[in-house]
């Protein structure tokens, strides 16, 4: 059974910086995309950044410079940086079931997610 659960989301002031883990527990991560997702409210969810099993990196065009994935043993990792006040939003960590492919940023193509983590950003 996969779990995903994240965590260090927070309020923050424009500027700031944040960093947001999800540990995945039975979940074997190979020839598979991890990503974040996020959903503002009113708005449809939206991949931000994702990593192929293999170290390949995929970015919004709206977070190019400013979001850093990387993953480390059984932990995916979300480096924010200089938060806007758009980027409020709750955001998921999810998972593709082995060998599932698609495009990494497409949330069609995962199957497993956490349950989120709010991020807010005043300015």
């Amino acid at each position: 059974q996969v779990e995903l659960v994240e965590s260090g989301g927070g309020s923050v002031q424009a500027g700031g910086s944040l960093r947001l883990s999800c540990t995945a527990s039975g979940y074997m991560f190979s020839d598979t995309c991890m990503g974040w997702f996020r959903q503002a409210p009113g708005k449809e969810r939206e991949g931000v950044a994702a990593i192929w099993s293999a170290g390949r990196t995929y970015y919004a065009n709206s977070v190019k410079g400013r979001f850093t994935i990387s993953h480390a043993k059984n932990t995916l990792y979300l480096q924010i940086n200089n938060l806007r006040p758009e980027d409020t939003a709750i955001y998921y960590c999810a998972a593709q079931a082995w060998r599932q492919g698609g495009y990494c940023l497409d949330s069609d193509n995962f199957s497993y997610w956490g349950q989120g983590t709010q991020v807010t950003v005043s300015s």
